[in-house]
């Protein structure tokens, strides 16, 4: 009797097989009235990265549970795909360039963005080539890209739809802002950290007195639009109206009194900086305070801040220290402890910020989404995590879509010569439109300038279940009807991790009801997420 060889080989093994089960297109799916459809989309993994321990896990529960439907007679589809992660990839992109010796301010948006393409070509199918080395038994055929021509047009008609019923917005906003990336961030992209700093106390001095705040953020001082109390406090009450000095610039602000501040917090006395703190920013609107924004794009003292300019904030936050001890305006330093955000992209400390951005109304949207998994029509697995889901949903609020950035679907809003602003879904389109509601004859399409922005990216894969069936795409006169979208759609399991529940699964479930009226898939398996390094 032959040996047997105890060394099993998986190169030789799993290469051969795999290579037998593609040839013969035992994971190609077609629709098929005969057979009950068994549908799974991949979440689409960045292109800018390589599979790690989360997506080995995650694909493999996926695989298991699309090969138990195929052997149970169903007709099983699994999509893949890939994103174009717009912070993440510009970032890469950016980070090459400058090892070439090339600065992205230097380039045209094209040329820039012909970087990007050549990046996504080159790395983009790695992970889609690790797919096939675990064995994933995905419908290769079918592998779609948040940014190709049919995924982009779906994601500018739903713009364009969502704006024209009032549901898209464009104002001014305190927003979080990444100096790195040089963009905004949502509330769920931003990381609160426990830090240790230094809390500042320094005495402002007027001609009636002096009040002393507690501060973490000296560097901002410049920016002061108020000092704030509160009306009840008896320490202040004389000094309620009266004005005192900002230190080292020596501009006048006036000692105002609202119940939001605690009095036996800190020294009972908040400087109030309605540029650079949300709260304060809020404070600031109901007083009719100045607004003062002292920081560049970068994150460095700006003209407005008058002393230290072109300094980056935390090298200005140790010289203020030290301009305040020799002014004799620091009171004391005080080791602390506190928050602060970071940017779950580039790790940056985030900077609030008011900034001109285009918002999406939530209300309204999200409704159908929270009510159907509340009720189970939905099923969130394990359950215990429909009160995270509840707690978001309940309190949504609007989502800013808009990023400062030149890779990922742009904004499709048009704004003519006296900065009148025409969303719609091209320049033809928005030329039309100039034309039939303003009687502008003889404006042309050069006369149009695009938005700038692109779209948040959670705002092209929102769509994901819908698009990548092509499920917005209206079939032309001559083409066959889309049988997909109505054979596959809704899907069936969704597998992903707990930290983009809100990002991601909630907000598939908000465009499946708005534009499929249903439902994406019926059952959410959110997986454990992998913390050993």
């Amino acid at each position: 009797m032959a040996e047997i060889s105890k060394t099993y080989n998986p190169k030789e093994i799993e290469d051969k097989w795999y290579k037998y089960w593609i040839d013969n297109q035992y994971f190609k799916s077609k629709p098929n009235p005969d057979k009950e459809p068994y549908t799974i989309v991949i979440p689409p993994p960045n292109v800018t990265g390589v599979l790690h321990m989360g997506h080995m896990l995650n694909n493999t529960i996926q695989d298991v549970l699309i090969r138990k439907a195929r052997m149970e007679g169903k007709e099983a589809c699994w999509v893949p795909g890939t994103d174009h992660a717009s912070i993440a990839t510009e970032a890469k992109v950016v980070a090459m360039l400058k090892e070439k010796g090339i600065n992205k301010a230097d380039l045209t948006r094209e040329e820039f963005l012909k970087y990007c393409w050549e990046w996504t070509e080159k790395y983009g199918g790695i992970i889609l080539q690790q797919l096939r080395k675990l064995g994933a038994s995905c419908d290769w055929d079918r592998t779609r890209f948040t940014m190709e021509p049919s995924l982009y047009d779906a994601v500018i008609d739903v713009f364009v739809d969502l704006h024209n019923k009032g549901d898209i917005y464009r104002g001014h906003r305190m927003v979080n802002w990444d100096p790195q990336a040089k963009t905004t961030v949502s509330d769920e992209e931003v990381i609160m950290k426990d830090v240790q700093q230094k809390l500042y106390y320094i005495r402002y001095d007027g001609v009636e007195g002096s009040v002393t705040i507690a501060t973490t953020r000296p560097e901002t001082i410049m920016a002061d639009a108020a000092i704030c109390v509160n009306p009840a406090d008896e320490r202040f009450q004389d000094l309620i109206g009266k004005k005192v000095r900002i230190p080292l610039i020596n501009r006048e602000i006036t000692i105002i009194a609202d119940e939001y501040v605690t009095m036996d917090f800190g020294t009972g006395c908040l400087k109030v900086t309605p540029a650079h703190d949300q709260n304060d920013y809020a404070l600031g609107q109901k007083h009719g305070l100045e607004i003062i924004d002292i920081l560049t794009d970068e994150g460095k003292l700006n003209e407005k801040a008058l002393i230290l300019v072109g300094e980056d904030r935390f090298v200005a936050r140790k010289k203020i220290a030290k301009l305040l001890t020799e002014s004799g305006n620091l009171v004391k330093e005080e080791d602390y402890k506190s928050t602060v955000g970071t940017s779950e992209r580039t790790g940056a400390i985030i900077e609030p910020k008011i900034s001109l951005q285009w918002f999406l109304k939530m209300k309204r949207l999200s409704e159908p989404a929270l009510e159907n998994v509340m009720n189970d029509t939905i099923q969130l697995i394990p359950p215990k995590f429909k009160n995270t889901y509840n707690h978001w949903m309940a309190n949504v609020r609007d989502w800013c879509i808009s990023r400062q950035l030149w890779w990922g679907h742009r904004i499709p809003a048009f704004y003519m010569p006296d900065g009148t602003c025409i969303v719609a879904k091209d320049k033809k389109a928005a030329l039309k439109i100039a034309r039939d509601k303003y009687q502008l004859y003889a404006l042309s399409e050069t006369d149009l300038t695009q938005d700038e922005d692109v779209l948040d990216t959670w705002f092209s894969s929102w769509l994901w279940p819908i698009s990548v069936f092509d499920g917005f795409k209206e079939p032309a006169d001559g083409e066959p009807y889309n049988e997909d979208i109505n054979y596959y759609y809704p899907t069936n399991d969704l597998v992903t991790a707990p930290e983009i529940l809100f990002f991601w699964v909630a907000r598939m479930i908000i465009a499946g009801y708005e534009y499929k009226g249903t439902y994406p898939f019926k059952n959410v398996y959110l997986t454990g997420i992998v913390r050993d390094k």
